[in-house]
């Protein structure tokens, strides 16, 4: 089978940003190409301990991601360079020229395998289904997590910050919608810090089917988590299937400008005093999101930042 393949010219500034924005959008998988040099916690995930010299950072990337021949590639390459223009009034994009050319058939949703291994964040460990949890680590928090084309293995300073939101304000009898919910993994997480019950709804038939996986390997039953496909935000159905005021949080781990649109939908689930834990914000998004916030009447808790990345953490009034 051959493929379509697109490499698309950005910035490194702008390479999280833009590859996560390809994901939303129902690409499945991006390989990213640029000269930044890996720090020593890439090295340790990778296990590389002498790397070939690489020229200067120039900062410049390139994003490629694959099509199917069947694909509609003009709606998809439309939507993309939309996107790509809203950012461009906030972020440094680029070029975004975007080459195209076509593969013979490989096997690059399971390669990056070879670069994902068991790591902390915090004391949770997070662990492929591919490696064995050691001696030393069976007391531990432990989740299994098998992304395949879904985003969220826990790496992402976003991810993380929603972790430990989300472990800050959970309690037994704390029922969780996670929009867009990738992986799983916050939902389960959620679970595992002692939830009663996760809710998790995404775009993506494939990140429904690596939830539904990762559940599996984790050993959470169906009866504890309801994962189920379609747009929260303007979606009567999905929204009617989720339910009104039954939420103690609400987790948006999602770019800004989605996070604009969906705020003032999304209090509609929360129960009142209920939280709502939102990350995907690049640093410069911030007030933007805050105002969003704050518009639709809620009390913002909590503002954490890691790396260039923002969680802002708010109550129901």
């Amino acid at each position: 089978m051959k493929w379509n393949k697109f490499r698309l010219k950005t910035t490194t500034e702008a390479e999280d940003i833009v590859s996560s924005m390809l994901m939303d959008l129902g690409i499945q998988g991006v390989e990213i190409e640029d000269r930044i040099p890996l720090t020593q916690s890439d090295k340790e995930q990778m296990f590389v301990d002498i790397l070939p010299e690489i020229e200067p950072d120039d900062g410049v990337a390139y994003l490629s991601f694959y099509l199917e021949e069947e694909d509609d590639k003009d709606t998809i390459l439309a939507d993309v360079m939309r996107e790509l223009k809203e950012m461009s009034s906030y972020v440094n994009v680029g070029d975004c020229t975007i080459e195209e050319s076509q593969t013979e058939d490989v096997d690059w949703v399971n390669n990056w395998k070879q670069y994902f291994h068991q790591f902390y964040v915090d004391d949770i460990l997070i662990i492929p289904s591919w490696e064995e949890v050691q001696p030393e680590d069976k007391d531990k928090m432990i989740i299994h997590i098998d992304p395949g084309t879904a985003f969220g293995t826990g790496m992402h300073e976003t991810t993380q910050l929603c972790i430990r939101q989300i472990r800050k304000y959970v309690t037994e009898d704390t029922r969780i919608l996670d929009v867009g919910c990738g992986s799983g993994i916050l939902g389960m997480l959620a679970l595992k810090f002692g939830a009663a019950y996760s809710v998790g709804t995404d775009l993506d038939p494939c990140a429904i089917d690596a939830t539904k996986e990762n559940m599996e390997v984790n050993g959470i039953s169906q009866d504890r988590y309801e994962v189920m496909i379609g747009n929260i935000i303007d979606d009567k159905a999905i929204q009617d299937k989720v339910g009104y005021e039954k939420y103690d949080i609400v987790v948006a781990n999602i770019l800004a400008p989605v996070l604009v649109e969906l705020t003032p939908v999304i209090t509609s689930q929360l129960k009142k005093g209920g939280i709502y834990i939102t990350s995907g914000i690049i640093d410069d998004k911030e007030q933007t999101v805050r105002d969003a916030v704050t518009a639709a009447g809620m009390e913002i808790l909590d503002v954490t930042y890691q790396g260039e990345w923002v969680c802002i953490t708010a109550r129901k009034r």
